[in-house]
């Protein structure tokens, strides 16, 4: 969001009668309120608009945050902002013993923002806050961050750095971090060209990424695992290592696309999953059907949902599940948009298509789940 996010969805979780176990966990469940979260927004956007000033492009509520610095006396590209943090991934990367990752989901979530309007990254900022300074934490949190700033082509070019005993545990901390890139004005993706028959592509998440970690915190708990045990998922590796895999950060892939004007819109896949992200990159009256055959669900989804016992919504709209940045583009433009995100390294599928919208239909129509979904 342009000036807040709370880590879910504005809409009500699908909640199911208390004997039927971990599966009343929807995200709400696990601590996180998801009304408050929606009423919070609403209470701060007049608070905003009283600060706006010329030069503000976005209202609340976007990704990227757009700025035009002609508009403000100062010419040039548009400028696009973000903010966000790691939430309460950083509870498994402190009792995984584990920080070197965190700081790339710092980053990831930002420039991930950023990048979905067609802006190039330029810097980022870091917020480090803790009860009691651990200088060899902190250095693997930064190295993390420095890491996801190389990876996005952004200079990390200042920071804060908090040591606040009595307001957090001493081995607790948090992460806040701000990014601004640049855009050409006639280069915007903003989804106004998004028409009925245009292709969604999806590019592969490289797992949980940084959304609905108080439900898996709370299925792991009520599973009696150990972060330090093998992951029933991969038993390859620890389950803390798995389940902190780091944010894939989209941006080489995507400004290629962008750059070379073969997109029309893009979504990232962060908190309230497929479902509620995408619809906030297209035009009112029209809707994605997404084929959940069209990728694999990756095993950590997948136990998720058999372990907690969740169902495909609770599943579709607190997860990427699989997919962390969805595309749309013209169908002659399909093939070649591809090949762009491909050669730039992703993982790229064909997973839906837009449709008109009737007034009682939904924004995303998830088809397959019965064989793509489950065991």
């Amino acid at each position: 969001m342009a000036y807040v996010r709370i880590r879910s969805t504005p809409e009500v979780y699908h909640v199911r009668p208390k004997e039927e176990a971990i599966g009343s966990q929807a995200y709400q469940d696990a601590g996180v309120n998801i009304d408050a979260g929606a009423a919070l927004v609403d209470a701060i956007r007049p608070l905003a608009q009283a600060t706006m000033r010329r030069g503000v492009v976005t209202d609340l509520g976007g990704f990227g945050a757009v700025f035009d610095p002609a508009a403000a006396g100062h010419g040039g590209s548009l400028l696009v902002a973000a903010t966000d943090g790691v939430g309460t991934k950083l509870k498994v990367a402190v009792a995984a013993g584990r920080h070197d990752t965190v700081g790339i989901d710092l980053v990831a979530m930002c420039v991930n923002d950023i990048v979905v309007v067609g802006a190039e990254p330029l810097f980022f900022l870091d917020y480090f806050a803790t009860g009691q300074l651990d200088v060899d934490t902190a250095a693997a949190v930064v190295r993390g961050i420095a890491e996801g700033c190389r990876q996005a082509g952004c200079a990390l070019i200042g920071g804060e750095t908090a040591e606040m005993p009595g307001h957090y545990a001493a081995d607790d901390y948090d992460l806040a971090g701000f990014a601004v890139g640049a855009v050409a004005r006639d280069r915007v993706v903003n989804g106004d060209g998004v028409r009925p028959g245009d292709i969604v592509l999806g590019l592969a998440s490289s797992g949980l990424h940084s959304n609905g970690f108080s439900l898996v915190r709370r299925i792991v708990q009520t599973a009696d695992l150990a972060y330090a045990s093998p992951a029933p998922f991969d038993p390859s590796r620890r389950l803390g290592d798995a389940l902190l895999a780091p944010t894939r950060i989209y941006v080489s892939a995507c400004l290629a696309a962008a750059k070379s004007g073969l997109v029309r819109a893009m979504a990232h896949i962060t908190g309230g999953g497929l479902m509620e992200n995408i619809p906030r990159v297209i035009p009112q009256g029209l809707a994605v059907r997404l084929d959940t055959t069209a990728w694999r669900l990756p095993p950590v989804f997948r136990w998720l949902r058999n372990t907690g016992r969740l169902t495909d919504d609770d599943l579709a709209r607190t997860f990427n599940c699989g997919i962390g940045m969805a595309v749309i583009v013209a169908p002659a433009h399909a093939d070649a948009a591809v090949a762009a995100m491909t050669k730039a390294g992703e993982e790229v599928h064909r997973i839906g298509m837009v449709m008109p919208r009737a007034s009682n239909e939904a924004s995303v129509e998830l088809t397959g789940m019965e064989r793509a979904w489950r065991d």
